[in-house]
């Protein structure tokens, strides 16, 4: 029984792999679900194989997550892993039944994307005045996130080669291994001219030139980690406080689009999402664009205005 579940998991993984390309830290989190969840299976009553599962079981599972306090996030993802997980072995005719179609995890309201305003996007590129190196470099790194959406990951492992400055685009190396072309517009492409041209090289100084567009003072690759700190900097700088993070400008970037209105699947292509429901999320930003037009096509008077 032991070999034939191994052989599930097996399946499964080369699936991820090779099927839904997931990159290698996504298959591993898939996978220490699943050990994690019949882990506790043997625990507490036995683990009889996956087929044996039911949804009493996967109940009490989630239940214990949540008696060790885990987070909301966490308990989603897990129940996400073992849904995709049955849905695998119910498509390849494994299982008939998932034990997972009844089973919903109810999360609560959804947090709505922190984003800035262009007022505070502003506030920031006017506190990036002047040449000096790094300054130079802020300035670009800043105004292509908030001119193209990427994500940190996406924007710390970005290239020169990637860029074409003559079409203002960017192939994107996204989520799970899969490309998306960007444009940005010339506020963008004057500063990462600028970077490019009369800083870069500067900064890479003695060091092998991997071809990485963003660097630090040593003339290395920017980690991710290193531009959230940089961002906090500059944004406390320029008088925008709180705890900010890039993914922010992601958020404030989805917010224009749909606010000076861009359609929800060109957003979604924009942004990489996989599916539309993760975009929707943005949804929440039209409103004031609804209310207006609300006013303007059905200007029905109050009542006493008309007396």
């Amino acid at each position: 029984m032991s070999k034939e579940n191994d052989k599930l998991i097996k399946q499964f993984q080369d699936y991820l792999n090779y099927e839904r390309n997931y990159s290698k830290n996504t298959v591993s989190s898939y996978l220490n679900d699943l050990d994690e969840a019949k882990q506790f299976f043997k625990e507490n009553g036995g683990f009889g194989g996956w087929d044996k599962v039911k949804s009493r079981d996967v109940e009490i599972f989630l239940q214990s997550l949540a008696a060790q306090n885990r987070s909301r996030t966490t308990q989603a993802r897990k129940m996400s892993s073992l849904r995709s997980f049955y849905r695998f072995l119910v498509k390849r005719e494994v299982l008939e039944n998932d034990p997972m179609q009844t089973i919903s995890l109810r999360l609560g309201e959804k947090k709505l994307p922190q984003f800035f305003y262009e007022k505070e996007m502003r506030q920031v590129f006017d506190s990036l005045a002047g040449h000096d190196k790094l300054v130079v470099r802020n300035r670009a790194m800043f105004e292509l996130f908030y001119a193209t959406g990427m994500r940190l990951s996406e924007m710390a492992s970005l290239k020169l080669d990637q860029i074409d400055f003559d079409l203002k685009i960017i192939l994107v190396h996204g989520k799970g291994n899969k490309d998306r072309y960007v444009p940005f517009g010339k506020d963008a492409l004057d500063a990462l001219r600028e970077y490019r041209d009369d800083v870069r090289l500067a900064l890479l100084g003695q060091n092998e030139d991997l071809g990485y567009v963003f660097l630090n003072n040593r003339g290395q690759k920017l980690t991710g980690r290193g531009i959230e700190y940089i961002m906090q900097q500059v944004f406390i700088k320029a008088g925008v406080g709180g705890k900010v993070h890039p993914h922010m400008l992601r958020h404030s970037f989805a917010t224009e689009m749909l606010n000076n209105g861009a359609d929800l699947r060109s957003v979604q292509e924009l942004l990489g999402h996989e599916s539309l429901s993760t975009t929707q999320i943005y949804t929440h930003v039209t409103m004031k664009h609804l209310q207006a037009d609300y006013q303007k096509f059905f200007p029905r008077k109050d009542k006493k205005d008309e007396a």
